[in-house]
């Protein structure tokens, strides 16, 4: 840790410095593979909606040694037809997720699972969701993210300045795809709970992206006034001083999500921290990313097509000129004295 606080400190006074903004195609290209990933992901698999988003019926049987085997066999039993998602949670439950049914084949699928597992029907907990009342929750849902969205650009327009407002959008929309694809990719399903865990993680990107655009405000504030560096030159400085601070609060936010989703999900089997801790966990990783390497990037491409950036770049440009060519010429001088030049016979 001592050294970390020593490299954030020499980092912070510039002494130290990592050209982020410099190499912003390698940190896009990242960037493109992980989405391009997402969208064969998309293509592919799709999103596995949950039965509060397209309607259907849950059935959850407490059994020790419940097994999904035994599952399949009560639904074939039952005569469901079309594809059921089975799944085990934790040693003594098992859920089973069907489509649409009438009251008769609900029926019939709690007293084929009550015979095959020796329970009794009441002891099932079955859930019935309509197609109609998923669709309305389906609708909330991407309201409350547009909402969300909309009311950020807002206020960051307001505190900070409009380009910064556009470069944290396109940061969060870059962790909510990434999210999303690995979402498709590993197959969970996606839940009112992953929609909560997708919010969190829009707020805790954005407040890490606020953080460093803080520190690149206060960094350039009067930069025009001065030519002692470029647009780019003072964020890449913000995010150097800012870096250590992003992956301490990063690392420090993880620890208890990781424990919620390796341990409640996978050791517990609670199947709501699971789809909750996995945008989670994925999410505050992907948005430390893009808060360090996409954000500030994008804002200084943005600001570096400002005619005042530009002239602001020249000038800067003017004055290591000079100093490269006084340093060539005594060089040169060095190199090449008075003492080496042939020395002229006095004519009288």
């Amino acid at each position: 840790m001592s050294k970390l606080s020593g490299l954030g400190g020499r980092l912070y006074r510039g002494e130290t410095s990592i050209d982020f903004i410099g190499r912003r195609r390698r940190w896009y290209s990242i960037s493109a593979l992980f989405i391009l990933l997402s969208i064969g992901a998309l293509s592919l698999q799709g999103l596995h909606l949950g039965i509060e988003f397209k309607g259907g019926s849950s059935f959850t049987v407490t059994k020790v040694g419940a097994n999904v085997e035994d599952a399949r066999a009560a639904l074939t039993t039952a005569g469901i037809p079309g594809e059921s998602i089975v799944q085990t949670i934790g040693n003594d439950k098992i859920r089973v997720q069907t489509g649409a049914l009438d009251t008769a084949q609900n029926n019939a699928v709690q007293d084929a699972l009550a015979a095959k597992f020796s329970v009794a029907v009441e002891s099932i907990d079955t859930q019935i969701v309509g197609p109609s009342w998923g669709k309305e929750i389906t609708r909330k849902a991407l309201y409350g993210l547009f909402g969300f969205l909309i009311c950020v650009m807002l206020y960051l327009a307001m505190a900070f300045e409009p380009k910064m407002a556009v470069a944290a959008i396109v940061a969060v929309l870059h962790d909510v795809f990434i999210t999303v694809g690995i979402y498709a990719l590993v197959g969970f399903d996606v839940t009112p709970a992953t929609v909560i865990g997708f919010l969190t993680i829009l707020g805790y990107s954005l407040y890490d992206t606020v953080v460093v655009f803080d520190k690149i405000r206060e960094n350039t504030r009067t930069i025009t006034a001065s030519s002692k560096s470029t647009y780019s030159q003072a964020t890449n400085l913000a995010v150097n001083q800012t870096i250590v601070r992003s992956i301490n609060t990063s690392l420090i936010a993880l620890l208890p999500v990781g424990s919620i989703l390796f341990v409640g999900a996978g050791l517990l089997g609670a199947g709501t921290l699971k789809d909750l801790s996995l945008a989670l966990f994925i999410g505050l990783a992907v948005g430390t990313y893009s808060s360090v390497f996409i954000a500030p990037p994008v804002l200084a491409q943005l600001r570096e097509k400002e005619p005042a950036m530009q002239a602001l770049a020249k000038r800067v440009g003017g004055r290591t000129a000079p100093a490269a060519t006084s340093t060539a010429t005594v060089v040169t001088g060095d190199r090449r004295g008075p003492r080496n030049q042939p020395k002229r016979k006095n004519r009288k």
